[in-house]
């Protein structure tokens, strides 16, 4: 099982090709925004990788990044955890002026994933 580390709340197992924003949600318990429900269309779900940032992506998270003109930011609801992951979680309900964090997202990365290298 991989490991995901989240930065000032802990280090937690997770299942092997569980979405990142599903782990931060269910595995870590943090309050992880993801208003869209996880459609990679809105970007709240967004986190700073530290390390093990997966070297791919789906084609949607590289438009609506490419769109918004975010750099050093991901998505976590098109990330799969299939290795060890530390993140920090910049995009959180609390202080966000928001009554909830958004529909829970899919089991399975949605809309079904294209990938692409990073870069």
């Amino acid at each position: 099982m991989p490991k995901l580390t989240v930065v000032g709340v802990g280090e937690f197992e997770v299942p092997a090709g569980k979405r990142l924003v599903l782990a931060l949600e269910d595995e870590a318990k943090v309050d992880q925004l993801h208003a869209c429900g996880g459609n990679a269309a809105c970007t709240t779900c967004r986190v700073e990788f530290v390390a093990g940032e997966p070297d791919k992506m789906t084609e949607a998270e590289k438009q609506v990044l490419a769109a918004r003109g975010l750099t050093g930011v991901r998505l976590s609801c098109q990330i799969l955890c299939d290795h060890d992951m530390t993140v920090k979680c910049i995009s959180r309900l609390a202080g966000s002026g928001r009554k909830g964090v958004g529909d829970r997202p899919a089991d399975d990365i949605t809309p079904p994933p294209v990938w692409v290298a990073k870069s």
